[in-house]
């Protein structure tokens, strides 16, 4: 996976042993990963925490009462669970509001793969450090803006991409895609064009009624087509036709599954699947 562009990274040194890491650019408080010591980033450079700053009482007379000492608030009993562990939610609520599993994430600098809440906005990678983020777009209208997150993307049918790298988890698109697109999930596509950039999934749909041009190669993991499809498309794993599908050009797959109605005009290609 490439690498993340640099001008989104600083090299930062440690001012309690020199250490040199790479951060993200907008930092502001990190861990040296050599001997573990906190401290802060100012203008690019690693400077030590702020010592805490001492206040000294004003002296007493003579006849002054003396000063009441402050209340220390009795610590709180521990809580302490069954073997069991701590206490199941509700019925009610675990079936009307189930909690939601960790999602899975790739890291866009190293290509580490990490688990994090299911609800997070952002996260950072446990081997580099790098910052991920994790927020969901939905595109409405013309976007030349560059995209970079592990959320979910949607392309509305009055929205377009164009002339931009998108890297997202999963993608949907129902209006215009011009652009490179990486992505660690599934790309689902249910509407008409071509699509000038590379793309690269992990499985790759094409609905009922789509048809799509593929100017640029596919890889993808596996790969389900249900409309019209024209371009070279390569899968590690199986390719699907499903009824009334038409795809026409390179073909490259461990497994072609051809339902009845299905047709494919161009080069097949079929080699051994990929063992784990």
């Amino acid at each position: 996976m490439p690498d993340e562009p640099q001008r989104h990274r600083t090299q930062v040194a440690c001012p309690e042993c020199g250490n040199q890491q790479t951060e993200p650019a907008l930092v502001v408080s990190t861990q040296c990963r050599a001997c573990r010591a906190n401290f802060q980033v100012r203008d690019g450079k690693g400077v030590s925490r702020s010592s805490p700053v001492t206040r000294l009482a004003k002296p007493r007379k003579d006849g002054d009462p003396e000063p009441a000492l402050p209340e220390v608030a009795k610590p709180k009993p521990l809580q302490r669970f069954g073997p069991s562990g701590p206490p199941r939610r509700p019925l009610w609520m675990r079936l009307f509001h189930p909690a939601k599993p960790p999602r899975e994430v790739i890291c866009f600098g190293c290509g580490h793969g990490f688990k994090a809440i299911a609800e997070a906005l952002s996260s950072q990678c446990p081997k580099c450090g790098g910052y991920v983020n994790l927020l969901d777009h939905e595109i409405t209208d013309l976007s030349n803006t560059r995209i970079e997150t592990r959320g979910n993307v949607i392309i509305r049918k009055t929205g377009s991409i164009s002339g931009v790298a998108l890297r997202c988890h999963d993608l949907t698109v129902l209006g215009g895609l011009s652009a490179a697109v990486e992505c660690s999930g599934d790309v689902v596509i249910r509407s008409h064009g071509r699509i000038t950039g590379t793309l690269s999934c992990r499985g790759l749909r094409v609905e009922k009624g789509a048809r799509v041009e593929f100017l640029q190669p596919v890889t993808a993991v596996s790969a389900v087509i249900d409309g019209q499809v024209r371009g070279q498309i390569s899968c590690t794993g199986p390719v699907i036709l499903e009824k009334r599908a038409q795809l026409h050009g390179l073909l490259r797959c461990s497994e072609l599954i051809t339902k009845p109605g299905a047709t494919h005009i161009g080069t097949l290609e079929v080699s051994e699947p990929e063992r784990i």
